[in-house]
């Protein structure tokens, strides 16, 4: 799958989680526009296919829920019959809780935040990070957000996972051998649906997926070893 492209850049294989809408899709789009081959999952059948009608038949796009291991091990299984292992994972597949103080959150639905943005990244990283060593190379994205570095009300639960995601990108970083990098990446205030579950229409007034797409694409392809356990801003 690697190659130089037309711009002197190098074809690089991308795998994003929570492909199908928000900020994955916006992404995903941008970097095949760039030449890069997109790698997507997602749990939306639906979506997977227009995604999959509108991208080339060289794009591989797999329905996978990240907060089952079974399914992320399988996805990592079919990666690998076809003999094709990401150069970049971007973990960017996340749940927000409904707006609501910490006792009034159901437990489920407490539940259902911290398997996704933790649970979820900890399944990716336990069946790539060994495929990415025996290649010695590779970049590992995990979104996560201003809300990961302070508090806000209403949303302890999602703050707390990507606090969460903040402890786990540095301590992971002190794991992986050289050559290799892995970053918490604050993706800033994008209007997406998530974002209108907490802001309701305010929302609206902050940017779209698609103009955020170009900067963050930049970002993560001009990411090297170098940049190793850092937290990030776009």
């Amino acid at each position: 799958m690697n190659g130089l492209m037309s711009n002197g850049g190098t074809r690089r294989t991308v795998l994003i989680t929570g492909v199908s809408r928000g900020l994955g899709r916006a992404l995903a789009v941008e970097l095949a526009k760039r030449g890069h081959t997109i790698i997507g999952c997602s749990r939306s059948q639906d979506k997977l296919n227009s995604l999959q009608s509108e991208f080339s038949n060289n794009h591989l796009f797999f329905n996978v829920d990240i907060k089952s291991n079974n399914s992320v091990e399988e996805l990592a299984r079919a990666l690998m019959e076809k003999q094709t292992v990401p150069d970049i994972i971007v973990n960017n597949a996340g749940a927000i809780n409904k707006n609501n103080k910490i006792w009034d959150v159901p437990a489920e639905e407490f539940d259902a935040v911290i398997d996704t943005n933790v649970k979820g990244i900890a399944n990716v990283l336990r069946h790539f990070i060994p495929l990415m060593i025996e290649k010695k190379q590779g970049v590992i994205v995990n979104f996560s957000s201003g809300w990961g570095r302070s508090g806000a009300a209403a949303v302890a639960p999602y703050c707390a996972s990507k606090w969460a995601v903040e402890g786990l990108t540095r301590s992971v970083a002190k794991e992986l051998p050289s050559g290799m990098a892995i970053v918490a990446l604050n993706p800033g205030v994008i209007h997406t649906e998530m974002l209108t579950s907490c802001f309701g229409s305010s929302a609206s007034l902050y940017e779209k997926p698609e103009d955020w797409a170009p900067k963050a694409a930049a970002m993560i392809l001009n990411l090297t070893a170098a940049d190793n356990g850092a937290s990030l801003s776009v």
